[in-house]
């Protein structure tokens, strides 16, 4: 004999509601966590790259940037840290490949550092001249939390050529 189980109404919608807010909850947390789309991330690269302060603006106060020799903690820092190689190098960084979602980015992004100023800082390992060009493509992970970077992951993934003259 089978046994009959009875629901109250009552039983039956918070079933329901509990059900809803289990579905709806990715969603929720999506809408709490604004991303970066492509169109912002593309905006970011060219103030990037155009040395516009502006791509600041992307950044948490507190952004951790790991490059490959070095980690700069904080809006600030990495401003600091870009005002100086700015005045020797141009970098210009490119996308070939880009994923987002609530959470963060990733992307392969080739990239051109040009010296067009005598630079004796050995953050690339030797001094610098004028005319010298290095290429390499990085992966880049970006976790995003209310619509800005709040830590910033940058690989080396190939070298495209070592520091050469070109011009």
């Amino acid at each position: 004999m089978k046994k009959i189980i009875t629901t109250t109404r009552r039983q039956l919608l918070a079933g329901a509601t509990g059900i809803t807010a289990a579905t709806l909850l990715p969603t929720v947390q999506a809408q709490c966590n604004e991303g970066i789309s492509r169109a912002q991330y593309d905006q970011y690269l060219d103030w990037f790259n155009n040395n516009d302060p502006r791509f600041a603006d992307f950044y948490h106060e507190d952004v951790e940037l790991e490059l490959r020799n070095a980690t700069i903690k904080g809006r600030q820092g990495i401003l600091d840290f870009y005002a100086e190689v700015k005045q020797y190098i141009k970098e210009t960084v490119i996308v070939d490949h880009f994923v987002s979602d609530a959470t963060g980015i990733a992307a392969v992004v080739p990239s051109e550092f040009r010296c067009f100023k005598d630079w004796d800082s050995q953050y690339f390992g030797r001094q610098l001249k004028k005319g010298e060009v290095f290429r390499i493509i990085s992966f880049g992970i970006y976790w995003v939390v209310d619509g800005k970077f709040k830590q910033i992951k940058a690989a080396r993934y190939k070298l495209v050529n070592e520091w050469q003259m070109e011009g």
